[in-house]
């Protein structure tokens, strides 16, 4: 059996500080073996640099998912074609820098993550994340049946859809993106666990990580403005699952939500 948390988005300096702590606290205690943390909006809620990512890694995660504001800081782009555990969505184009996916081994046995982002709403249309979900998930299997797949999208139903598409061809399944934790896990009935959204590690007082009054002013007025990080209280929100090693079935799975004070 080996225990896998997945924390969700991490937005600026409050997120990656309660990721970090919610890592350490988790693999210390023994709750986990295992951390996956979608880190895209880590560098001051657009994108990761490589030392963010450095940072976190450090703190205990085994490697790091992302999506649509990976390129947002430019110096990535060469760091991820030389760290493997920092993912892209799989689904970009061939040629594109970085992977979608990684196997690594642990003292449970090898674990492989994978990252695939949706098409609906969102701005970059990437190539069919269905067909390219399961076309690895059958190629990481010859690895390993534990799996965790990280869906980077904007809507419900493509989650969920993406979810039953990979029943019995991953351990879990885990939305991000939209920054709310949904209270829709379960196991599905081929053994894969699912939950439509992980939620976000950052500021709970704010919206999606953000200053609310500035959220707030732009859709009363329609003028743009920037959106800083919020303030406050953080919260790291995520899921955790125990996944049975030798099947590659999921047999529990849980909601996380730890808080801690304003950093």
């Amino acid at each position: 059996m080996v225990k896998i948390l997945f924390l969700g988005d991490v937005v600026g300096e409050p997120g990656r500080m309660a990721a970090c702590r919610t890592t350490e606290l988790y693999l210390e205690r023994g709750d986990a073996d295992f951390v996956v943390v979608n880190g895209e909006n880590a560098a001051a809620g657009r994108g990761i640099t490589p030392k963010l990512a450095i940072d976190l890694m450090r703190s205990g995660v085994a490697v790091i998912t992302t999506g649509d504001h990976i390129w947002d800081q430019k110096e990535i782009i060469p760091y991820i074609a030389t760290e493997p555990r920092l993912l892209r969505p799989l689904n970009y184009p061939a040629g594109t820098p970085g992977a979608g996916s990684i196997v690594l081994d642990t003292a449970h046995g090898p674990v492989a993550v994978m990252n695939v982002q949706c098409r609906t709403f969102m701005k970059t249309q990437l190539d069919n994340p269905f067909t390219a979900a399961a076309e690895e998930a059958a190629r990481l299997r010859a690895e390993t049946p534990v799996i965790l797949v990280d869906v980077h999208g904007e809507t419900t139903s493509e989650k969920i859809a993406m979810g039953r598409h990979l029943d019995g061809k991953a351990s879990l399944v885990v939305g991000t993106h939209t920054h709310v934790q949904t209270a829709d896990e379960r196991v599905f009935p081929g053994g894969t666990a699912f939950l439509c959204d992980a939620g976000m590690c950052g500021p709970e007082n704010s919206v999606l990580g953000r200053d609310c009054e500035a959220v707030v002013g732009q859709f009363v007025t329609g003028m743009p403005t920037k959106f800083p990080v919020a303030r406050g209280p953080v919260i790291a929100s995520g899921v955790l699952v125990e996944v049975d090693t030798e099947t590659g079935r999921a047999k529990s799975v849980t909601r996380v939500a730890e808080r801690y004070g304003a950093p």
